[in-house]
Formats: C-alpha cells, sequence, structure tokens
C-alpha cells in the first residue's frame, strides 16, 4: 500500500508539531466562547471532542483523496468572534447558527463561488500574505531567546546543524533537543495530567432571526474571508493545485453534521498547514499528504482524551513551543519571500500585502490576512490595472502625459 510506502518519521513529526502549535496557540479561545455561550464544563469537552473529530476524519479524509496535505482547524477568529456575541444568544441558537454557518460554507464550496474568487489572486500577493502571516512565528521563535536562551539557542544551533547534516529530520532534532533540555531543567509540568475520557453532549438546535444574524452571517464571513482564503493560499504557494470546491464544500458539511455537538465552525488551516506543506514535513511533496493524515490521527487523539491531551500540550514550556513553531517554519518563510519578489511587476502589490499582514492589523473582527490582500490587490488596481491611468491624470493637472509618466515611474 502507498501510504505506509510514504510514511515516514519527518512526516509524522510534522503533523505531531501541527496539532501541539495548533492546540496551544488558540485552544483557549475554544473554550472561553463555549463557556461565553453558557457552556457546562461536559459541553466544554464535547466542543473539544467535536472539533477534533472533525478536523481529524476531514483532513485524513481529503489528505487521502487528493493526495496533498489538507490540514484542517477550527476557526479561531470564528472563536473570537462568539467570545464577543455569546451573551446576546443561548447555547441552542448559537447551535442553530452552527448549522447555518456550515450549510453556507458548503453552498459557497460545491457551488463553485470560493474557487473563482481565488482564482483571481496572482501567487506573488498569495505569497506575500503567507510570508506576512508566517512572519511572527519567526520572530517569535527568536524572542523567546530573551526568557530561555539557554533551552531556545540550542534547539537552533540543533536545527542548522540538522539542516546540513539529516535535513529531513531538520525539526525533529530540535525538538527532542528541547524537551530534552526543558526536563533536563525540570521545566515540564505534568502536574494536573489525569486520564479523562471526553463524551458527546448533544444540543437541540433553535433556529432565530436574531442568531442568524448575529451569529450566523458574521461566522460564516469571518471564516471565509479570515481563515479559508488564507488557507487555500498555502496549499497554492506550496505548489497544490487541489481544487477548492470539494474542499470546502466537505468542510461545509462536516460542520453541519457535527455542530450540535459543538463544531461551531470548521475551516482549512492556515500557519498549521504551512508546517504540513513545507520541506521539513518531507523532500518530496508528494508524500507531505502523510503529515496531514499525521495530524488528523493526533487530532482524533485529542479529542478522544480531551482535557488530557489539553493538560498534556500545557506541560510544555511556552517558549518551546514557540521556538518549534519557528523553526519548523523557517524555510516556508524564505520560500515565501522568494515568490513574492520574483516578478518585478507583482514586487511592490506584493511587499504591500506582506508588511500590510505582518502588522497584525484588525479591523471589524477581520484579522491582518484579509486586509494585507486587500492592500494588495489595490496596489495592484493603483500600479498596473488601470489603463490610460497616468494620462488621464495628466491631462488632470495639465501636464505633458509622457513627461508626467517619466516622473511618476522615477
Amino acid at each position: 500500500m502507498s501510504f505506509f510506502k510514504d510514511l515516514s518519521l519527518s512526516t509524522i513529526n510534522a503533523g505531531f508539531v501541527t496539532v501541539l502549535v495548533g492546540f496551544t496557540s488558540s485552544a483557549v479561545l475554544v473554550f472561553q466562547a463555549a463557556q461565553s455561550l453558557g457552556a457546562t464544563p461536559a459541553q466544554v469537552g464535547s466542543w473539544m471532542l467535536a472539533l477534533c473529530v472533525g478536523m481529524g476524519a476531514t483532513g485524513i479524509a481529503l489528505s487521502l483523496r487528493y493526495k496533498a496535505p489538507i490540514a484542517i482547524a477550527w476557526s479561531t477568529s470564528g472563536a473570537a468572534m462568539l467570545i464577543s456575541a455569546g451573551g446576546s444568544v443561548s447555547l441552542q441558537e448559537a447551535t442553530g447558527a452552527f448549522i447555518v454557518c456550515g450549510v453556507l460554507t458548503a453552498i459557497c464550496g460545491f457551488s463553485g463561488w470560493f474557487e473563482r474568487i481565488v482564482k483571481r489572486i496572482p501567487v506573488e500577493i498569495a505569497a506575500g500574505m503567507l510570508a506576512g502571516i508566517l512572519l511572527r512565528f519567526g520572530l517569535d521563535a527568536f524572542g523567546a531567546m530573551q526568557t530561555q536562551f539557554a533551552l531556545v539557542f540550542p534547539m537552533l544551533v540543533s536545527y542548522l546543524l540538522a539542516r546540513r547534516m539529516v535535513p529531513r529530520y531538520a525539526v525533529v532534532v530540535p525538538l527532542v533537543v528541547g524537551i530534552c533540555l526543558a526536563a533536563a531543567k525540570g521545566m515540564l509540568n505534568f502536574r494536573g495530567v489525569d486520564l479523562d475520557l471526553a463524551m458527546p453532549e448533544f444540543v437541540g438546535p433553535v433556529f432565530t432571526l436574531k442568531a442568524m444574524i448575529g451569529v450566523a452571517v458574521p461566522l460564516f464571513a469571518v471564516t471565509m474571508v479570515s481563515q479559508n482564503l488564507p488557507g487555500l493560499t498555502v496549499l497554492r504557494a506550496a505548489g497544490y493545485a487541489t481544487k477548492s470546491s470539494p474542499l470546502i464544500g466537505w468542510i461545509g458539511v462536516s460542520t453541519v453534521v457535527l455542530a450540535p455537538f459543538g463544531a461551531y465552525a470548521l475551516n482549512l488551516a492556515t500557519i498549521t498547514a504551512a508546517i504540513c506543506s513545507g520541506k521539513e514535513a518531507h523532500e518530496d511533496e508528494k508524500k507531505r499528504y502523510i503529515a496531514a493524515v499525521a495530524a488528523g490521527f493526533f487530532y482524533l487523539l485529542v479529542g478522544i482524551f480531551g482535557a488530557t491531551v489539553a493538560a498534556l500540550f500545557a506541560a510544555f514550556p511556552h517558549e518551546l513551543i514557540l521556538a518549534i513553531a519557528g523553526l519548523a517554519l523557517i524555510g516556508t518563510i524564505g520560500n515565501g519571500l522568494s515568490t513574492a519578489v520574483q516578478s518585478e511587476k507583482y514586487r511592490e502589490p506584493a511587499l504591500v500585502t506582506f508588511l500590510a499582514t505582518a502588522s497584525g492589523l484588525t479591523m471589524f473582527g477581520i484579522g491582518s490576512a484579509f486586509w494585507g490582500m486587500l492592500a494588495g490587490a489595490l496596489a495592484m488596481l493603483l500600479l498596473h490595472a488601470l489603463p490610460g491611468f497616468k494620462r488621464r491624470l495628466a491631462n488632470l493637472l495639465g501636464r505633458k502625459p509622457v513627461k508626467l509618466a517619466e516622473s511618476l515611474e522615477r
């Protein structure tokens, strides 16, 4: 079977790092979102179970079907939106809104609307956005040296040596070094780690106009714009041309099925997808789908054991998480920047996209990835997409067109 032939330690490690980074970076928002809607501790556990089962099963199925690293995540921006709007609706009303959000996602995917939008985005703009999204993780890895130099610096050295001698295990080696150093320094805190299985809790949906307007539509919009759109550009930037229609469609179906148990919104992963689709996962891009399958397996494990695995991940020092995430993404950041500036025509729009995205700008609950892409599109429009723009501007100002055009180009 080709799956077992393609299996390797580097892809399994990439899958583990994917879950480690994804879970530790935003799981607290999911807990807060559930609690803001009045969920009981058992229902919070059900949320984590449903989300992890959705991410794991959907990611495994799509990755095996399309032989591409299709990593699935929960909507982090959606969780933040739910925290702010949680007090206005009941858990039952919110569950109805989750189902409607899933239906809208499925329609947007299977209809091909999403694919048509994405095809209009130049690869340089997409690469600039990707590099901007990931830059913070690279910076955080080095920033972690300020508080834990003795932990992070050896991880960096081991990463560079591994890149030279055993590049396939360039992320495995610093992870092992980091865990060993953390254990030696007494930084691994396993107190509170108890074996505890999560159980599904069904919540009967209630459909109200208030919840549709206040929760379903905003949740759908913010997930599509700030999660699925960047997630697909990660795949495109990594060289995977998998059609988005079935991916988005089946993610919507998974959301609908699991929404009554707490899966408020699933989407294509962005940061963690970059870990699965980078060279550190595997030198052969045709075998990187195994990393997403491994991530799916670990997500299923997290979901089944719920709070136990959450506490286990929390046992790792924060600096170790920052360091391993940043090191795992160095190659992807470099490739993104290289692609963004390779075309002289799109270099400035791509850099505008990169800088706006890296700034962390957030407005109206929508993250910087969307605003970065919007800024890049505006730069393209003003620099290249307005025929006769220079001539009309020259006429407006009463100057000779040729001279003004030359001054603008200077």
